[in-house]
């Protein structure tokens, strides 16, 4: 064998050479030097397969000559078990990067061999499989076919009545499936079904793919069964699956699809949930994204109201980019279909758990009454036996009411997520200009138990005409909710709003700001404090863009992460080609309009340093949605409303993530940001620094220490017992006196006692208000990190 791979070789190799002239994406095997391998005899392409698999076991880029190895190794050829035997071998001594493509040409032997040739291998091949099953690194393709050769080989070897590459031990699932339900895939037609599903290589099916289906769901004994089975056993199982897993899944959606009972709509939906769902710290990657995308799209056509709730929750719960598009499409066809507008949509579907208008649900469990209450922004699970709580779950109902147990505990956190999808719903109308007629406004913000929380602790408007609004907050009366204005009067109009300090005038919003901190309300965002953002004569003269806040150096990952958390939608920036610049993006307006935030890779001076550690700020500029495209719009013409809430998301980002809220940058010596960061943490306030201001202002006069502290334009200066010190309303950084020394103090969480804060979603304001209780009364400051700085 040697001698004839030898001679191949040195026909192939001329070739290969020729060829490699083309541009780097050409496959050297469409290029016409490699059409002559066409006309070679059958013996001379077997040994130059066999030289050319060699050279791809050696190889560190062994995926570059895939094709060359398929091409030769097609077509009809006298393979044997010792040919098998000979590039096993080969495999085992040369690099184990890329297992898929080193075994291509050994999955195209086994694939010819009779079964007796392979019966004494199965162990080996068995392991090899196992090995390149449960790697999703490989190339895919090639690992995909190859598993599958390889897969049919060993089936071939054993006897196998279910594929063993479906359902394969590449992840935890597969296993699960097969230890549990091994009759129900091994019924007559099933094998063959899952063959079908797994064979989708699109989210679409299409008419021929639809019609195969049909006829295998026919022919299978139990084919319906073993599809509800598989779907149920993937919404239980709350793990990422692996790729093969999520193409078989895919189609069992599809089959599922083809039934319109009550009871397939139910698991379509909890098949959706569970597939776009992804791990804590990669929410970026769904468990199931194949899957998650085509059942999202199958549950757009599905009637009832659990697929647009299920939808609505995606909406807002969901990071990666190609699922959430798939759910804003199907929502807008879902409302289309209805007559709704896709905020409506959103609106419609938010679900109440069961929950009474209070926020309450209570479930008898044994001799106990279990109770699920919203309290203030999450659900919390209770017991009581009779007129007595419990302070934690009673230990006999653990062993004797698990199962309710665990349904009370679920639902819980199901409510507790929409909960979280609410606030970011309710936060995101800010930027729109819908109304509501008054019952309508009053069934959905306030009597339901979950939108309620919030809903109720926000300023409306009101209006008889739409021209003339009256603001104030909810109170219910004995005739239902009104809205009481700062005079005290109960207000009723034919339609209502959200209030906006946009469309506010100065008095007004002071005023709101003084009765929402009288009242000791606590808004579940920035309302009657929020930031407004006005278009500049710098933005008026720029035109298409602002730069307002541009040039700043941000901490790449706390930005990206925050960013995310805001709903914007960023690529990664790394040192690859591509990835030196991001742009960030946000839908605003109910989805008519989009801001785009660009930001830059900041290198770093070590050229071994491949992290991204910081980012450089850029432009803001804002489109609008024309159908299937977007237009790109002058800031002039972007409405107040979405331009403000645009600019306060990226404010939000500069002002959190940047190097200059970070202390400890002062010690870095010659760093070259050093200059940024000097400038920055003594600069003028940003709009969300000035609120912040104004905040304390209000604020400070009612604690302990407003002899000790006064507020100026951009400092509050605290007064301690040793020396006086300067407190940046924007980073936060402190400055002690006289000579302006800086000191870094990293503040102990709940520093502000029982103070109340009139929102919390300003943790510099938490964090300013610790510093400077702690600063009052510096002599009695015991830790070492902070002393040692006093000293002259």
């Amino acid at each position: 064998m040697e001698t004839g791979v030898a001679e191949a070789d040195a026909q192939v190799r001329p070739l290969l050479r020729r060829a490699s002239t083309y541009h780097w994406t050409s496959s050297v095997t469409h290029t016409p030097e490699w059409a002559v391998t066409g006309s070679w005899p059958t013996g001379l392409r077997r040994c130059a397969a066999l030289a050319m698999h060699l050279e791809v076991v050696a190889s560190s880029m062994p995926s570059v000559l895939n094709n060359v190895v398929r091409s030769l190794a097609d077509g009809e050829h006298d393979w044997t078990r010792a040919d098998l035997l000979w590039c096993l071998e080969a495999v085992g001594q040369g690099l184990d990067y890329d297992l898929g493509v080193r075994l291509e040409l050994p999955a195209t032997i086994a694939a010819h061999l009779a079964p007796a040739d392979l019966a004494d291998l199965a162990p080996a091949i068995s392991g090899l499989f196992d090995e390149l099953a449960a790697s999703n690194v490989p190339t895919a393709g090639p690992r995909r076919r190859v598993v599958t050769l390889i897969g049919e080989a060993l089936d071939r070897a054993t006897d196998r009545r279910v594929p063993s590459w479906l359902l394969h031990p590449g992840d935890e699932f597969g296993p699960l499936v097969r230890a549990g339900l091994g009759d129900v895939l091994a019924a007559p037609g099933v094998p063959e079904l899952l063959v079908h599903c797994a064979s989708l290589d699109k989210p679409a099916a299409s008419a021929t793919w639809l019609r195969g289906l049909d006829q295998q769901l026919t022919t299978a004994t139990d084919g319906r069964k073993a599809v509800r089975t598989i779907l149920e056993a993937f919404a239980a199982h709350r793990h990422p699956v692996h790729d093969d897993s999520d193409r078989l899944l895919r189609g069992l959606v599809w089959a599922l699809s083809r039934e319109s009972d009550e009871a397939a709509t139910d698991l379509l939906t909890r098949v959706t949930a569970a597939a776009s769902a992804a791990p804590r710290q990669a929410a970026g990657f769904p468990h199931a994204q194949r899957t998650a995308i085509a059942a999202v799209q199958l549950l757009a056509g599905r009637d009832g109201e659990a697929p647009v709730r299920t939808l609505a929750r995606l909406a807002v719960t969901v990071k990666n980019k190609a699922v959430r598009s798939r759910v804003h499409t199907a929502l807008t066809r879902l409302g289309a279909l209805r007559g709704w507008s896709l905020s409506e949509v959103l609106e419609l579907a938010v679900d109440d758990h069961g929950l009474d208008p209070a926020g309450t649900r209570r479930t008898p469990v044994g001799p106990y009454e279990a109770t699920v209450r919203v309290e203030g922004e999450k659900a919390r699970l209770t017991f009581a036996r009779g007129d007595v709580g419990l302070k934690g779950v009673p230990a006999v109902l653990k062993e004797t009411h698990a199962g309710e147990l665990r349904q009370l505990r679920d639902s819980v956190k199901a409510i507790n997520a929409t909960l979280t999808a609410e606030r970011q719903r309710v936060e995101a109308l800010l930027s729109e200009e819908r109304t509501w007629a008054y019952p309508d406004w009053a069934s959905r913000f306030l009597d339901h138990p979950v939108t309620g929380t919030y809903g109720r602790r926000l300023l409306w408007e009101t209006s008889a005409d739409g021209c003339d609004w009256s603001a104030g907050l909810p109170r219910e009366d004995a005739d239902g909710w009104v809205i009481v204005g700062l005079d005290g009067r109960p207000v009723r109009g034919g339609r209502v709003r959200l209030w906006h300090p946009v469309r506010a005038g100065m008095d007004e919003a002071l005023a709101w700001r003084d009765r929402v901190l009288g009242t000791g309300l606590t808004q579940p965002f920035k309302q009657a404090f929020r930031e407004v953002y006005l278009l500049t004569p710098a933005e008026e003269r720029t035109g298409s863009y602002s730069n307002r806040f541009a040039a700043h150096i941000l901490r790449y990952r706390q930005a990206n992460a925050l960013m995310r958390a805001r709903g914007w939608q960023a690529g990664y920036l790394g040192t690859w080609d591509g990835g030196y610049d991001s742009e960030a993006t946000k839908l605003f307006g109910g989805g008519a309009w989009r801001a785009s935030f660009h930001h830059q890779l900041v290198g770093t001076d070590d050229p071994q340093n491949y992290d991204v550690d910081h980012c450089a700020t850029d432009q803001v500029r804002f489109a609008r949605s024309d159908g299937a495209t977007w237009q790109p719009v002058p800031v002039a013409d972007v409405p107040p409303l979405v331009f403000t809430e645009a600019m306060r998301d990226v404010d939000l980002f500069v002002g959190v993530t940047s190097i200059a809220t970070d202390p400890q940058w002062a010690d870095r010596g010659e760093d070259r940001f050093r200059d940024y960061w000097h400038r920055t943490v003594v600069g003028a306030l940003t709009p969300s620094a000035e609120i912040r201001r104004d905040a304390l202002a209000r604020l400070l006069p009612r604690m302990a220490i407003a002899d000790r502290v006064t507020l100026t334009d951009r400092y509050l200066h605290v007064r301690g017992n040793l020396r006086g010190y300067r407190i940046h309303l924007g980073s936060g950084n402190i400055l002690m006196e006289p000579h302006d020394a800086y000191l870094c103090i990293v503040p102990a969480r709940g520093g502000t006692g029982r103070l109340h804060l009139p929102f919390e979603d300003d943790p510099m304001l938490s964090m300013i208000l610790s510093k400077a209780i702690m600063l009052a009364a510096d002599d009695t400051i015991t830790d070492p990190t902070v002393v040692a700085q006093f000293a002259p």
